[in-house]
C-alpha cells in the first residue's frame, strides 16, 4: 500500500488555491521520529509533504528512517529550499523529487505567490540532476490560470529528462478554503487531451500511463464518476502533522486512529478503521488525485503492473497516435455531460503581498483534543 505524511503545516509559499501558508502549525507538535517509528516495514511507496517538508529542521532525520520501510520513498516540495534536498539525494538517490510548477515563468510566481519562484525551482531541478537524482520531476495542478501552458510544461520537462506529475484543482479541508473550482470545465478538459497526446507520443512507457491518468482528470474536471473505485483507507493513506491517520486528504471525517497512542496494526486493522472504509464505498468526492487514481489503476495481483482495462487503453491509443490517427476521446468521455459548471470571481494571487501568518497556539500535548482541530 501507499502512504503519504504530512509533516508539517507550515509552508513558504502563498498559493492561491491552499492556504495552509495561513495556518501553520506549531514546529514543537508535529509528528516525531518515534511516531513515525511506529510504521511497519513493506510500503510501496511513501510520500512525505506538507505543507512544505522542507522547514522540517529533521527532514533528513526522517528520510533515514522511513527509507527502508518503503519501496520507493517521496519527497513533494515547492523546491525553494533545494540545498535541504541535495544532501539526502546525495546519500539516496533513488528517492523520488517533485517539484510543484505551476506555470513557464510569471503564471507559476502568481499562482504560487513565489518571488522569482521559476527560476529558483529550475535551478534547484539542474542542482539535483548535478546531485545524482534518478527520479526527478515536476508537479501541475491543471487550473484555468495554468491550463494554456500545460503542453509547454511537459515539453520543458522531456528536454530536461525528469518527469511532470499532474492533478487537478480540488477541495481538501487542510486547505482552509473551499472555492477551488475551475470556471471553464470544457476548455480546461479540451487543453488536457493534449497533454495526453504529447504523453502518448513520448518514448517513456510511464508517460503513456500518465496519460490515462489524466483522461481520470478530465473526468474530474469535468465532475464526473472516476474510471476506477477508490480504494482509499485500504491501499493508501494520509498521516497529518499530529499523528491523525486519514483515509485521505480531502475529508476529515475519514479519521481512522492516532500514530501517537496507537500502534499501526491498531490503527489499520481496527473497527474505526473498517468503519471508514465502508464510507469510502460510497464517498460522492469522486476525487482523481495521484494517491487515489494510481492504486485503482494497479492490477491486484502484483502492483508493478495495470488493470488489464488500463493497458488496453494505453496501449490501443499509443497505436493511434504513432500512426497518426485521431483518439475519438468522446467515446471515453461525455462532453455534454458536465456538473456543477459554476462561475465565480478568480482567486487572488499573494505574489509580493504580506500577510501575517496565523500560528497555532501551543497546546498541551493531549492528541485526543487536537483531532478535533479543523472541526473548530
Amino acid at each position: 500500500m501507499d502512504l503519504s505524511i504530512i509533516l508539517t503545516y507550515r509552508c513558504n509559499s502563498k498559493c492561491s488555491m491552499c492556504y495552509i501558508w495561513k495556518h501553520p502549525t506549531n514546529p514543537g507538535y508535529e509528528v516525531d521520529l518515534n511516531t513515525l517509528d511506529k510504521l511497519p516495514d513493506g510500503f510501496d511507496y511513501i510520500n512525505l509533504t506538507g505543507g512544505e517538508p522542507t522547514l522540517r529542521k529533521d527532514l533528513e532525520e526522517i528520510c533515514d528512517l522511513l527509507y527502508p520501510k518503503a519501496k520507493q520513498l517521496e519527497i513533494s516540495t515547492n523546491g525553494l529550499k533545494v540545498d535541504k534536498i541535495i544532501p539526502i539525494i546525495k546519500k539516496h538517490p533513488d528517492i523520488k523529487i517533485r517539484i510543484s510548477l505551476e506555470g513557464m515563468g510569471l503564471t507559476n510566481d502568481l499562482i504560487r505567490g513565489e518571488k522569482n519562484g521559476f527560476e529558483i525551482k529550475c535551478e534547484g531541478m539542474k542542482k539535483l540532476i548535478e546531485a545524482g537524482g534518478r527520479d526527478l520531476g515536476f508537479a501541475t495542478t491543471f487550473q484555468d490560470e495554468n491550463i494554456d501552458e500545460i503542453v509547454d510544461i511537459f515539453k520543458y520537462t522531456s528536454n530536461l529528462n525528469v518527469e511532470m506529475a499532474t492533478s487537478a484543482l480540488h477541495n481538501a479541508f487542510q486547505f482552509h478554503k473551499n472555492d477551488n473550482y475551475i470556471y471553464e470545465r470544457k476548455r480546461v478538459a479540451k487543453k488536457v487531451e493534449e497533454l495526453i497526446i504529447e504523453m502518448l507520443r513520448s518514448n517513456q512507457p510511464k508517460n503513456w500511463f500518465r496519460a490515462y491518468l489524466n483522461l481520470g482528470l478530465i473526468r474530474k474536471i469535468l465532475g464526473q464518476d472516476r474510471l476506477h473505485a477508490c480504494t482509499q483507507g485500504t491501499d493508501s493513506i494520509f498521516i497529518d502533522p499530529w499523528g491523525d491517520v486519514y483515509a485521505c486528504n480531502v475529508r476529515n471525517d475519514l479519521l481512522m486512529g492516532n500514530l501517537h497512542e496507537q500502534t499501526w496494526q491498531e490503527v489499520y486493522y481496527g473497527k474505526k478503521a473498517e468503519e471508514i472504509r465502508k464510507l469510502v464505498a460510497v464517498c460522492p468526492q469522486n476525487c482523481w488525485m495521484v494517491s487515489s487514481a494510481k492504486t485503482s489503476m494497479r492490477s491486484r495481483i502484483y502492483y508493478k503492473i495495470p488493470k488489464l482495462k488500463v493497458m488496453y487503453w494505453v496501449l490501443l491509443n499509443k497505436i493511434k497516435v504513432s500512426l497518426n490517427r485521431h483518439i475519438k476521446f468522446e467515446s471515453y468521455i461525455d462532453y455534454n455531460n458536465i456538473i456543477d459548471d459554476r462561475q465565480i470571481n478568480h482567486r487572488i494571487s499573494y505574489l509580493n503581498k504580506t500577510i501575517k501568518k496565523e500560528l497555532q497556539p501551543e497546546k498541551s500535548v493531549n492528541y485526543k483534543q487536537l483531532n478535533s482541530y479543523f472541526n473548530r
